[in-house]
């Protein structure tokens, strides 16, 4: 019986389809980290001070983050089988993993007004790929929750 269950794991699809349960999970868990690190001065303050290429290598990290925590979750024990596939599936999670993350806290700083659209923009910005590191990788978390 034990031998049996093994062959069946081995054989049976890893679930890595992105579908609209995983991405409420997305969305509740960027809701969940963006509310408490968005709404600090600090992070406001950040946005005006922090150099470009900061906030550049911030965004690439925040990808880096949930691609590697979505490759131990989904397609780790996998991707031998057929890499490509997962390696385009875990893309595809990665980038709507940080894409709605984004909009999210766009979204809720916009709310409460802290995103100087009009007069600055890239304050704006950079004020959402800060809040958007921590929120991100609350909704990859949440997203692995059953």
């Amino acid at each position: 019986m034990e031998k049996r269950q093994k062959i069946k794991k081995i054989l049976s699809p890893i679930k890595s389809n992105f579908d609209f349960h995983d991405l409420l999970q997305v969305i509740i868990g960027a809701c969940i980290l963006a509310v408490p690190v968005g709404f600090t001065k600090e992070v406001w303050e950040l946005g005006e001070s922090l150099p470009i290429l900061n906030i550049i290598i911030l965004i690439f990290l925040t990808l880096l983050f949930i691609c590697i925590f979505s490759y131990f979750h989904y397609h780790k024990e996998h991707m031998h089988t057929n890499p490509s596939y997962h390696l385009s599936e875990l893309a595809k999670r990665t980038l709507v993993t940080y894409i709605f993350s984004f909009i999210i806290v766009a979204i809720l700083l916009s709310l409460i007004q802290v995103t100087p659209w009009v007069t600055e923009p890239l304050v704006a910005l950079k004020r959402i790929v800060i809040v958007t590191f921590p929120s991100s990788i609350g909704a990859a978390i949440s997203d692995v929750l059953k």
